[in-house]
């Protein structure tokens, strides 16, 4: 198995991983020359969406940037598309590639798989960077909780059919092109639609909506670990006007993680790895650069879990949230 280091963005590899195809891309310094970091990227998106900061990165550390099950270049097969089962996948992908600890970046819901990772498996997980991440708070935008509806799979079949879909799209890219803030990630979702032309990818974005998130928004959440968070390097990464995941979610991180690095970027939606990807590019580096990376101790980890973390937020939501 090849493996590239060219600070371009690479080409798909390949491999196996119980019986399922996963595609990926790898790239960056050597492995064991600098920091790996892991970069998984969001709900109906794959792997390209770090093209932009790609060069930048894979100047300083080792780059594993993953097409997630359902996504991409991967398989869609019926299977477990939760976020423990993709934390799953990431560490049985990083076993074969040979490397053994990552700082892990996750976008939107590929936070979730982030925030998840870094809970299974702490001894291989050096810092945590969330990048407008679902997982903390119930708010998320109407348009993906209708992913989840029945008859979704009907109706999209409809809206992606070739002639419809163009038009679709081309109007989503037009409305982009206002320049209207609200408007401004019009163009990542008509990408979106383009991909979930297959009926395979709208089979696994359903499964993977359903399981976490219900018609009154998300079920995920990382309040009740939170406190687990005081181990491992934080850093949160949100854009102003993200009309996905609000902004105020970037508090709840405050609030449960007092030490972590938290940064909302003016003029940014959904996307801050490409609206600004030199400033998050800068962002990414300051952050691996002064902090030191996790190590694990089964024996802290053990304090922690039993005396069940500091209070910083309350593990349960209250119950008015949940009606």
């Amino acid at each position: 198995m090849a493996v590239t280091t060219s600070a371009a963005a690479p080409a798909t590899q390949t491999v196996t991983v119980h019986g399922h195809r996963r595609a990926y891309a790898f790239g960056g310094r050597e492995i064991g020359t600098a920091p790996a970091l892991l970069l998984l990227h969001g709900l109906g998106c794959d792997r390209h969406t770090w093209d932009p900061v790609w060069g930048r990165l894979a100047e300083k550390y080792t780059l594993i940037a993953p097409d997630l099950l359902g996504h991409g270049e991967s398989d869609k097969p019926r299977g477990d598309y939760s976020p423990g089962g993709y934390a799953n996948g990431m560490r049985d992908l990083l076993t074969i590639l040979g490397i053994d600890k990552v700082t892990v970046v996750g976008h939107s819901f590929g936070g979730a798989v982030a925030m998840q990772f870094a809970y299974q498996f702490p001894e291989r997980t050096e810092r945590l960077v969330l990048v407008d991440p679902g997982g903390l708070g119930r708010e998320v935008t109407a348009l993906i909780r209708a992913l989840g509806l029945p008859g979704y799979q009907l109706t999209l079949g409809l809206l992606t059919l070739p002639v419809l879909r163009q038009l679709n799209t081309g109007f989503l890219r037009a409305l982009k092109a206002t320049g209207l803030r609200d408007l401004r990630d019009l163009d990542e979702v008509a990408d979106i639609l383009e991909r979930l032309k297959e009926p395979r990818s709208r089979y696994a974005v359903h499964k993977l909506v359903t399981g976490v998130m219900d018609w009154r928004g998300q079920n995920i959440t990382m309040r009740d670990r939170a406190y687990l968070t005081e181990l491992m390097p934080l850093c949160v990464v949100w854009g102003e006007d993200d009309r996905v995941l609000p902004a105020h979610h970037a508090q709840v991180a405050r609030e449960f993680a007092p030490n972590a690095q938290v940064t909302v970027m003016p003029d940014t939606g959904h996307f801050p790895h490409k609206d600004h990807p030199d400033a998050f590019a800068d962002l990414v580096e300051e952050f691996i650069g002064s902090t030191v990376p996790a190590t694990y101790s089964r024996a802290r980890w053990r304090r922690l879990l039993k005396d069940g973390g500091p209070g910083h937020l309350s593990p349960v939501e209250p119950a008015s949230e949940l009606a």
